[in-house]
């Protein structure tokens, strides 16, 4: 279609004005269409009453301070000084203290680790959490999930998708990774996605999320798309291992290989705030979700 010229500069900012706002209802026509494609299978709202532990038939708290294969300096706890539900959000809660656990490992910091293993978990849909994340060097708050054969299977093996992942350092930078047998650890296989400018993702909530399909993992922030997976991208000879259950875990380490110590810049205590975690089927699947 051809448009005849609009005389003077009022013309061409009505133009302008009337293919743009054509293109932005075009634009949410799509995102109301592919919203309606997904169907909640299960949430956690974190609407408990304030103070209150998390829910316990969704969420198993894990314990230790071994380091957890990455030299992490904290020590995850099942108290609710570490991990409670107040003004609709879950909060996960660094704290800097001497604690000594029942392993006899004693740490400098506390934190949580949770997991819907044994609870909840499923293959594909999409999988998304409203997080405002803490701040700090030494600091590492990730939303992410690992194979529900890891008890079989054993890590690598049972695959590692990272929804969210941020380092103290990198304030304006999150990634999200898959790990499997020959791309784990350091050769695991992600991306980042940047604010613009000077923002920090720790100034305000943001939305992570995951959509997921048997030879597609696509990577979200806000509803950006920002990096897509497919057994294409594997070094040759290793496997595609995304085609089975996965649970769901929440925490925040202190310290590590990857984000360095904490230092005389940072400060304790840190929260991350996560308002919800919901998960998703395709509304035309028959299949219920394992678990």
């Amino acid at each position: 279609m051809q448009f005849r010229w609009l005389r003077g500069a009022l013309g061409a900012i009505l133009l302008g004005a009337i293919l743009c706002s054509g293109a932005g209802a075009a634009t949410q026509a799509g995102a109301a269409q592919a919203k309606a494609s997904w169907k909640l299978v299960w949430s956690d709202e974190f609407n408990g009453p304030d103070s209150s532990a998390v829910d316990s038939s969704k969420w198993t708290a894990e314990t230790g301070g071994g380091g957890w294969g990455n030299n992490e300096l904290e020590y995850y706890t099942d108290r609710k000084e570490n991990a409670f539900q107040h003004d609709g959000n879950l909060v996960i809660q660094v704290i800097q203290e001497k604690f000594s656990g029942g392993d006899g490992v004693t740490r400098n910091y506390t934190s949580a680790r949770l997991k819907t293993q044994g609870k909840f978990s499923q293959a594909y849909g999409r999988f998304e959490a409203r997080i405002k994340i803490p701040r700090g060097q030494g600091i590492w708050p990730a939303f992410w999930m690992l194979g529900d054969d890891i008890e079989k299977s054993g890590w690598p093996k049972c695959g590692e998708i990272d929804i969210m992942e941020n380092i103290g350092k990198e304030p304006g930078m999150v990634h999200g990774t898959i790990h499997g047998p020959g791309y784990s650890g350091e050769k695991g296989i992600g991306s980042p996605y940047a604010l613009t400018g000077s923002q920090k993702f720790a100034d305000d909530f943001h939305v992570f999320a995951l959509e997921w399909e048997p030879k597609a993992i696509r990577f979200y922030v806000d509803d950006h798309l920002y990096a897509t997976r497919t057994p294409a991208d594997l070094p040759p000879g290793t496997k595609w291992v995304y085609d089975h259950p996965f649970f769901i875990l929440l925490n925040v380490a202190v310290g590590g290989y990857w984000p360095g110590n904490p230092d005389a810049s940072s400060v304790f205590p840190q929260t991350m705030l996560v308002d919800y975690v919901r998960v998703y089927a395709r509304a035309a699947s028959t299949g219920a979700p394992v678990q």
